[in-house]
């Protein structure tokens, strides 16, 4: 019987939270119901083991950043859009380190092909739509930008710019002007 007040969604959020403070690899059914004083065996009513709650987080993740980045490329096109889209991605890893660890977490395909993460896949080709780009190249340019974004977030995050001038947005920045002029000029 599930214990009043703990829901799937609760603890997913809970789960998520947790995630940015330990980071996503700590993340434990254990830890979890040590934060909300129960017994571990309360919340197997709600997630089966700590794969599913850590799928379940990716999915949170997945879906809390795709709507975010949906929001800030509505009504931009070309360099605005890939600046808004790729400041989102370096944001939300700022603030929530542990779930953009989660949203590069491995999903089985049919659990991914029912994510958001479809959703961060049509929004980027979208953005390469206003640099003519065709495939299998528009495919080339999806992979370069999610390693880009992904890979500098997490450098950054982890202190790997904090050592040297010049400072890491004005890396950012150039890196966007850089990222802008290759779609452009995509080599044939």
């Amino acid at each position: 019987m599930a214990r009043v007040g703990l829901t799937t969604e609760r603890l997913v959020r809970a789960g998520a939270e947790l995630a940015d403070e330990v980071g996503f690899e700590q993340v434990t059914v254990s830890e979890l119901a040590r934060r909300f004083d129960v017994k571990v065996a309360s919340l197997y009513s709600h997630v089966k083991n700590s794969q599913d709650l850590k799928t379940r987080i990716a999915l949170f993740a997945l879906e809390e950043l795709a709507d975010r980045a949906a929001d800030a490329i509505a009504g931009r096109a070309g360099k605005d859009a890939l600046v808004a889209f790729a400041d989102v991605y370096r944001d939300y890893g700022r603030e929530h380190p542990g779930r953009a660890a989660a949203a590069r977490m491995r999903l089985d395909p049919e659990t991914a092909a029912a994510s958001a993460g479809v959703r961060h896949s049509q929004m980027t080709r979208a953005i390469l739509r206003g640099y003519d780009l065709t495939e299998p190249d528009a495919t080339h340019a999806v992979r370069l930008l999610g390693s880009v974004f992904h890979g500098y977030s997490s450098l950054e995050t982890a202190g790997g710019f904090s050592h040297s001038a010049p400072d890491s947005e004005e890396t950012w920045t150039r890196i966007l002007d850089a990222l802008d002029a290759l779609l452009r000029n995509w080599p044939t």
